[in-house]
């Protein structure tokens, strides 16, 4: 159960960042599902080193760190698949 809970996170997690961030993301849904897992660990990991535990009710301060943190993920990672995809393309043209 714990693994479902993580995709739909990420899952929730990637769209918000996409959403967040101004401009078209072209990476594809399962990329940023990826990166909002991603997001997640680190926001978790920071709001631990932060000394946010876990609390009754919403963890809003976890959250707002595990939603920066995939908006990170997400930008990196947007980057990167942008490059990517220019050196594909550039190799098909020759």
């Amino acid at each position: 159960m714990g693994w479902l809970w993580a995709i739909i996170v990420g899952f929730v997690l990637g769209l918000l960042a996409k959403a967040v961030i101004p401009g078209k993301q072209h990476i594809p849904l399962w990329l940023a599902t990826l990166c909002g897992i991603a997001g997640a660990v680190i926001g978790n990991a920071m709001a631990r080193g932060f000394g946010i535990e876990e609390t009754r009710g919403i963890d809003w301060g976890r959250h707002i760190f595990q939603l920066g943190a995939a908006i990170v993920v997400v930008l990196l990672v947007e980057m990167i698949y942008n490059a990517m995809q220019r050196r594909k393309h550039e190799r098909q043209r020759v």
